[in-house]
């Protein structure tokens, strides 16, 4: 069978898909995007084209039936963000039917999307969740009694994603309630009109957080099953909550992690919805479990980890949503080292020593989604190697605590 696939997005996650796509048929990928970001900027193994208006659910239904006439064969739709994710559970009735993507339940994948509504959904399941309230910055006035510092960070992540401020961070650190006012007062001046999440800090540095990624197959079953622990986040401002380096089949605590992929599977299962998802936790040693924070109904930024290990993101979907094929079960186990950052900022921020040694022994083998050795593409080698050499500065100037 002749396919192609089609990826929404231009961010980072676009880009290892594409290399995923590329890496497993030698295939490239087209890319449907709204932004020029440099991640698939210069890139050999892909085609992109934009469209300012992607982010309108009118204009993204029509741009992606006009794609389906021009290319007849069966199309693999991918999406990347949230945005995309909404705009595909609300329109498979309006797309073309050779546009082949999950048809997913819209009243769920809200459910994951906007977090005050996720927190309060499953907050009597089999994963356990830190302490959460909830801040309406247009009418609450009250401020509830915390411990600080504090987790602040946007309910309606759609929303938010859109808006564009000085200051702005996908995760707020909070260390009184008057950086607390004056931060809410902020996100409500640029726009935003929804809920914010407060929630309880769980101690412990950028080590203390872990990574799972999910794959339900058309049939409900979970077949593929990863968990990483994160060594360092991203510091850049609008990057703080991504990790920036991690290790698969690591766990330097005494957490344990058989438990919590039996709860991981056990929810999935029960979820009733498919595809690929990310499960964010922080491990809290106050009582052994390792607490979700976040489950994004799509791979994460750092999903390719998986691809070395023999799970290969794009032909999942392709040998499950196309060919229909029975897939083996896949507990990914083996050690794997994924960094964006280069080995000298790695070796100098990591708090956690034992993370740090582990990863230096693995460097040699590690892989880094932005760098393909099949994209040559000499302008694609230099911006890489630049934005390799500014992420000293990024650490040396992030006012972010662990």
């Amino acid at each position: 069978m002749d396919f192609k696939v089609l990826i929404l997005g231009s961010d980072a996650n676009a880009y290892y898909m594409a290399r995923a796509c590329f890496e497993a048929y030698h295939k490239k990928a087209h890319l449907i995007a709204k932004d020029r970001l440099a991640f698939t900027k210069y890139s050999n193994i892909l085609t992109i084209e934009y469209h300012q208006n992607l982010w309108n659910e009118e204009s993204f239904i029509k741009i992606l039936n006009e794609y389906a006439t021009k290319n007849t064969e069966q199309i693999l739709v991918i999406s990347t963000n949230e945005t995309y994710s909404l705009f595909l559970a609300r329109s498979h009735n309006k797309l073309r039917k050779n546009l082949i993507f999950f048809e997913q339940d819209e009243k769920i994948i809200k459910s994951l999307i906007n977090k005050e509504i996720f927190y309060k959904t499953y907050k009597n399941s089999c994963l356990p969740f830190p302490e959460t309230y909830y801040i309406d910055v247009v009418k609450d006035t009250l401020i509830p009694t915390m411990k600080y510092p504090v987790i602040l960070k946007p309910a309606n992540v759609v929303l938010y994603n859109h808006l564009d401020f000085i200051g702005k961070k996908k995760i707020y650190k909070i260390f009184s309630e008057e950086e607390l006012k004056e931060t809410l007062h902020t996100i409500k001046e640029s726009g935003y009109n929804d809920r914010m999440i407060l929630q309880e800090y769980i101690p412990g540095n950028d080590s203390y957080l872990f990574d799972s990624v999910v794959y339900v197959d058309t049939k409900g079953k979970v077949k593929v099953i990863s968990f990483a622990q994160i060594g360092i986040q991203e510091r850049k401002k609008s990057m703080i909550g991504n990790a920036a380096a991690l290790i698969n089949g690591l766990n330097t605590f005494n957490g344990n992690v058989e438990k919590a992929k039996t709860n991981i599977i056990e929810f999935m299962e029960k979820l009733g919805m498919n595809g690929f998802f990310e499960i964010d936790m922080k491990y809290d040693e106050r009582d052994g479990q390792f607490k979700v924070l976040e489950i994004n109904a799509r791979q994460g930024r750092c999903s390719y980890y998986l691809v070395p290990l023999g799970a290969n993101l794009v032909q999942i979907m392709v040998d499950d949503l196309l060919y229909h094929k029975d897939l083996p079960f896949k507990d990914l186990k083996e050690k794997i080292l994924l960094s964006f950052i280069p080995k000298n900022v790695l070796k100098e921020f990591t708090s956690n020593e034992t993370f740090k040694k582990e990863a230096i022994k693995l460097w040699h083998k590690r892989v880094s989604p932005m760098e393909c050795p099949l994209d040559k593409n000499i302008k694609r080698f230099l911006m890489m190697k630049k934005r390799l050499w500014h992420y000293k500065k990024e650490y040396q100037n992030s006012d972010w605590e662990e």
